[in-house]
C-alpha cells in the first residue's frame, strides 16, 4: 500500500481537487493530510474526504514526520497540496517499483502550471537539474518505507528538508524518475515576483546551505526576501 502525505496549510481551496484525483487511484492507498496550523476549512475538508488527519506543529519538515509516523503503507507518496496528480499515477509508483527491485524511490517528472516563458523555462531547467539527480519535493518523491527507515528518515529542519532528504536518497543506488505520467504543480509561488529574483534567492539559499548556515536562519531569510519581492509592486506604484 502507499501513504500519501500531504502537508497543508491553509489549503482549502486546492485541497478538494487534490483528493479527488487521489480517489480515483486504483492502487491501494491512504491519503494523510498533516496540518499545520490552518485557520479556514482544511481539516474538515480533508476528513470529508475520507483523508486521515493529523495535527502538527507548522514546518513542512515537521508535517512530513509526523505524517510518517501515522503511515502504515509500505511505500511513502510526499505530496504538495498544490499539485496535480495525474491519473494512474499511483499504479506507475507500483509498477516502477516491482519492475525495478534496485530501485529505492524516486519521483516524477514536473511541469509548472501555466504558459509564461518563465514557467516553461523552469520546467525545462528541473528536467536537466533530474538528469544530475537532483529534485525537490514539488515533484511529488516516493520512496519505499524499508529504506526511508534504513537512512534515517525526513529531518525535520526548518528549510532545505526535502533536498537533503533526497541527497540521502540518491546515494543508497539508482532512483527513478517517472516520466509518464507527468505531474503538475502550481506556480503561484512565482507570481507577482521577478524571474531574476527567484534564479538569486535559490542560488543564495543552497550556497549558504553548503556553507553551513543553519535552516532555521535560511528559513527567516527566505520568507524575509518574499515579503520584500511582494510588497515591491506595491512601493513602485505611483501616488
Amino acid at each position: 500500500m502507499i501513504s500519501v502525505i500531504i502537508p497543508t496549510l491553509n489549503e482549502a481551496a486546492r485541497l478538494p481537487g487534490l483528493l479527488r484525483q487521489l480517489a480515483g487511484e486504483s492502487a491501494p492507498h491512504e491519503a494523510i493530510v498533516v496540518d499545520g496550523g490552518s485557520s479556514d476549512a482544511t481539516r474538515e475538508i480533508a476528513a470529508a474526504h475520507q483523508a486521515k488527519v493529523i495535527l502538527s506543529v507548522p514546518g513542512r519538515g515537521q508535517q512530513l514526520v509526523a505524517g510518517v509516523h501515522a503511515a502504515s503503507g509500505d511505500t511513502l507518496l510526499f505530496l504538495h497540496a498544490d499539485s496535480a496528480f495525474p491519473a494512474g499515477g499511483l499504479a506507475r509508483i507500483e509498477t516502477v517499483l516491482t519492475d525495478r527491485p534496485d530501485c529505492p524511490g524516486g519521483n516524477f517528472r514536473l511541469i509548472f502550471s501555466g504558459d509564461s516563458a518563465f514557467n516553461r523555462w523552469l520546467t525545462g531547467f528541473y528536467a536537466w537539474l533530474r538528469r544530475r539527480g537532483f529534485y525537490y519535493g514539488d515533484s511529488a518523491v516516493f520512496v519505499r518505507r524499508a529504506v526511508y527507515d534504513r537512512i534515517g528518515g525526513i529531518r525535520p529542519i526548518a528549510l532545505m528538508e526535502d533536498y537533503e532528504f533526497n541527497r540521502r536518497l540518491e546515494r543508497t543506488g539508482p532512483t527513478c524518475c517517472i516520466e509518464e505520467p507527468p505531474l503538475v504543480t502550481s506556480s503561484r509561488r512565482f507570481e507577482g515576483r521577478s524571474a531574476t529574483d527567484i534564479v538569486w534567492g535559490w542560488l543564495e539559499i543552497h550556497a549558504l546551505y553548503h556553507l553551513g548556515v543553519a535552516p532555521g536562519w535560511l528559513a527567516k531569510r527566505y520568507e524575509a526576501q518574499r515579503r520584500r519581492e511582494r510588497l515591491r509592486p506595491m512601493q513602485n506604484r505611483p501616488a
